[in-house]
């Protein structure tokens, strides 16, 4: 089954291939140890992906956390800070001075939901340090490349705000879907044409992702177009 975004004229995301966009994003993701995941909401068959990522103020990730860079969970935050010691300044007894250890670090948590109302995939995140303390809607803007903030003033995202999550029902940051359609049509409409197999969420999300800090890594484009597009 093709994984295409309905037809050229009409270019709505149903949620069956959303699931099935998911689902290979997903065994791509694991092949590379890329750690998303799927979630499934309690008392319901909805569900979303996810992601979690630890990174530095500067945006980076520690280089000596390449093998472990997404973390699950708290037990595993506080495993690497046993392992890295990196999240606070140490008194050392015998310099008599403090110890810088490394950058702060900041949790992000990614969500990918369905939305029926647009038909589109959506990405919800928050981000909090390791005390538990969630950064602000300045705070996030902050972190946003000023490339990316002239985009966002000027569209095709709108900008970013802060809603209820649909399926947690706790507060998340959102890029607002309501102008998707409108960026993906020639991606979808390209691939039509050239009789190539897309899965929109990996081109959706290449597109969106790196506007707030995530980028995804070039395999998901080339495993993409491993793909054949199945016949009508």
């Amino acid at each position: 089954m093709s994984r295409d975004w309905g037809s050229a004229e009409d270019v709505c995301l149903g949620e069956q291939t959303f699931r099935l966009c998911c689902e290979e994003f997903i065994q791509h993701s694991r092949s590379i140890n890329d750690e998303w995941d799927w979630e499934h909401s309690q008392g319901s068959e909805d569900g979303y992906m996810k992601k979690i990522l630890l990174k530095a103020a500067n945006g980076s990730t520690p280089p000596a956390w390449d093998d472990q860079r997404n973390v699950q969970g708290e037990k595993g935050e506080l495993e690497l800070e046993a392992q890295h010691g990196v999240y606070e300044e140490l008194e050392d007894p015998g310099a008599g001075c403090s110890i810088t250890t490394g950058p702060e670090m900041t949790r992000y948590e990614y969500h990918v939901v369905y939305s029926s109302s647009y038909q589109s995939p959506v990405l919800y995140f928050r981000a909090c340090k390791l005390d538990g303390r969630p950064l602000s809607l300045e705070e996030i803007w902050e972190r946003v490349h000023d490339n990316y903030k002239d985009r966002l003033l000027q569209g095709p995202w709108d900008t970013i705000t802060q809603q209820e999550h649909p399926l947690l029902g706790q507060p998340f940051f959102i890029l607002h879907p309501c102008r998707t359609h409108e960026f993906m049509t020639p991606i979808i409409q390209a691939a039509k044409e050239e009789n190539r197999h897309l899965n929109v969420i990996t081109a959706w999300l290449s597109m969106v992702g790196p506007v707030v800090g995530l980028a995804l890594p070039i395999s998901y484009a080339t495993a993409a177009s491993k793909h054949k597009t199945a016949p009508d």
